[in-house]
């Protein structure tokens, strides 16, 4: 018998003639099977980075502080994966052992998916955001990533036959790989996440790989057998979990843009039961009285019913930012409130979430109802430029806790001054404390229209307890003449009478956000 050498990747010394694995070595020097093996998993590298987003986004937000630990640990597991892969190739550079670190890739893409839930759901509230992430990107994709780190060099070395030709035999293999990552960018962002969901997503990479390892070693049949039945089973399993929710009312979907959860919960206050919308680990973004599909559910919404108020004559409004689209409906719903014929444009970004509010929150083509499925800045740039609007509203969030800082700054607020009439108002909602160390976002926020619009007023969701997070509207005005802030209405009166006024400036408030420095994520940490 052949000698072998212990350990996990122990092959024969030399390949028996005849055997299984000469004929697999032969072919992987003779033919593209280990080209399309190295464009495959640089393919996978970027899928499963795209993909991670999504895993962490229902637990840890989408905030830049999530990108970073998740690029961050990919970059220096695949440094490490790099190193270890060309040590391991210089030893043995056997194509049978390349197969197996591939197959032990697959398992650990497996692994993702059928342990994300459990270890996101322990990692959510036992550290910071910061050490959690970092924690989660580690445990979950550091172990994929390094062995597919691995690769690249290890096929260099397969492939290494004369050192005059050396430098094009790694130029070759290395940009074959970059590559596939690019056309797996590509995929996944514009296509796959979408169309297929993050966890099949996942699985599909496992199979990948799977196929991956198939091509540089046809051999250890039993070993790729089995990886494949139990991707079966964790696709069969998820599936079926997933079925089990759906079936509680509780539907895990992604779109273009992100992923969402919708299920159904019941209102602190009123006990009502309501359909929620929520594209991060804290609270939800949209809400629906199932008994009222038009009411506004989220007690921040009300405050948009000041647009009536300040402007009776409003005729035409602007709203960046659908999520469930619970406003839109209820001005289009109750029009006395609002001029009497109201119309309004509404730009969300993402064609999925109207899909979503069509399908789960009762959205129809009303009357005066104008979407627009555009980045809110562009359109603030082109459309909305020649201006016309009496009401600006701003409801822009990628998660609870996150905020597209370009729609935070001034060049926005100034954009926002152009889109509206003499007379216009703008209603932003922002989440922030409005004292205390949890304050910087709204005193960033309000530096900042205040910076561009002649008179700002804030009115807080908890006027009682000032330091602690909450919804607070700002309502900024382009007429320097005062604003009326009382009001016959019943309702209305409620609402102006949360009214804020806001300390004096402090030299150690945070500066006007702009375009070039607006560290909009950094300030909702302290939250």
């Amino acid at each position: 018998m052949p000698k072998r050498i212990p350990g996990l990747f122990c092959a024969p010394e030399r390949p028996w003639p005849g055997s299984l694995l000469d004929f697999s070595a032969r072919a992987v020097q003779s033919c593209a099977m280990l080209e399309i093996a190295v464009f495959l998993c640089g393919a996978v590298v970027m899928v499963l980075e795209l993909a991670g987003s999504r895993v962490l986004a229902p637990f840890l937000g989408t905030s830049i502080i999530v990108w970073t630990s998740l690029i961050g640990v990919v970059l220096g597991s695949l440094s490490l994966g790099y190193w270890w892969g060309g040590r391991l190739a210089d030893k043995r550079p056997d194509p049978r052992l390349l197969s197996r670190i591939i197959l032990l890739a697959a398992v650990a893409t497996l692994l993702i998916a059928g342990l994300k839930g459990a270890l996101l759901a322990f990692l959510q509230n036992r550290a910071g955001l910061s050490a959690a992430t970092l924690a989660a990107t580690a445990a979950l994709f550091a172990p994929v990533s390094v062995l597919l780190g691995m690769v690249s060099p290890f096929a260099v070395r397969l492939r290494m036959n004369d050192a005059a030709h050396s430098g094009r035999t790694a130029g070759n293999l290395y940009a074959l790989s970059t590559v596939g990552s690019i056309a797996g960018t590509f995929g996944a962002g514009f296509w796959l996440t979408a169309a297929v969901g993050t966890t099949n997503l996942v699985l599909c990479m496992a199979g990948v790989l799977l196929a991956a390892s198939f091509c540089v070693h046809a051999g250890d049949l039993r070993a790729k057998l089995a990886a494949a039945a139990l991707a079966a089973l964790a696709a069969l399993g998820l599936n079926l979990h997933d079925a089990d929710l759906r079936s509680a009312s509780i539907y895990d979907l992604d779109t273009p843009y992100q992923r969402v959860l919708v299920y159904t919960g019941r209102s602190t206050g009123t006990g009502r039961l309501l359909r929620m919308l929520s594209t991060g680990p804290e609270g939800s973004q949209s809400a629906m009285d199932l008994a009222d599909p038009t009411r506004l559910a989220l007690p921040y919404t009300h405050y948009y019913r000041l647009a009536g108020h300040f402007r009776p004559d409003v005729q035409h409004m602007l709203m960046l930012g659908g999520g469930g689209y619970s406003f839109p409906k209820y001005a289009l719903s109750h029009p006395e409130e609002f001029g009497g014929a109201p119309r309004m444009d509404v730009v969300e970004i993402d064609p999925g979430m109207t899909d979503i509010a069509r399908e789960y929150f009762g959205l129809a083509d009303l009357p005066g109802l104008a979407l627009r499925h555009d980045d809110a800045r562009r359109f603030l740039n082109g459309r909305a430029a020649a201006g016309g609007y009496q009401v600006a509203l701003v409801d822009v969030f990628t998660s609870h806790l996150s905020v597209p800082f370009h729609l935070a700054t001034r060049e926005t607020a100034q954009a926002l001054f152009r889109a509206l009439d003499a007379e216009g108002v703008v209603l932003v909602n922002c989440i922030s404390a409005a004292e205390g160390p949890k304050s910087r976002f709204y005193r960033a926020l309000l530096a900042t229209y205040r910076s561009v619009f002649p008179r700002v007023e804030s009115f807080l969701l908890e006027p009682d307890d000032p330091t602690s997070p909450q919804n607070i509207i700002l309502a900024a005005f382009k007429s320097s003449a005062p604003p009326l802030l009382e009001s016959a209405n019943p309702d209305h009166a409620a609402l102006l009478a949360q009214r804020y006024l806001p300390p004096a400036a402090l030299p150690t408030d945070p500066p006007v956000l702009t375009d070039d420095f607006a560290p909009v994520d950094h300030y909702l940490l302290d939250l």
